[in-house]
């Protein structure tokens, strides 16, 4: 039984969704929109979202960029997991 394939994203993608989690901490927010901004240059700051854990161990980043292509997207994903506050890009 064959597995159903899955959508191709069309590029440029606008409001592409990109979620990050990790440990709260003081620079947590600043550390992360950097690298995104590296990645993404002029996302829209005004639309993060941002969800604490119940006991604020955690928080999580939602931010909307446009994205350009598949290498983007990696770069973004590698760049975010490779720092230690980063636990999950989803």
């Amino acid at each position: 039984m064959s597995q159903p394939e899955a959508p191709k994203i069309e590029f440029p993608c606008e409001n592409y969704p990109v979620k990050i989690l990790g440990r709260c901490c003081d620079d947590y927010s600043d550390v992360v929109l950097e690298i995104v901004s590296v990645h993404a240059p002029g996302f829209d700051a005004k639309r993060i979202q941002v969800r604490d854990s119940a006991k604020g161990t955690f928080r999580s980043l939602t931010v909307f960029i446009t994205a350009t292509g598949m290498d983007q997207l990696r770069n973004l994903h590698q760049d975010l997991m490779a720092h230690d506050y980063v636990t999950m890009v989803i």
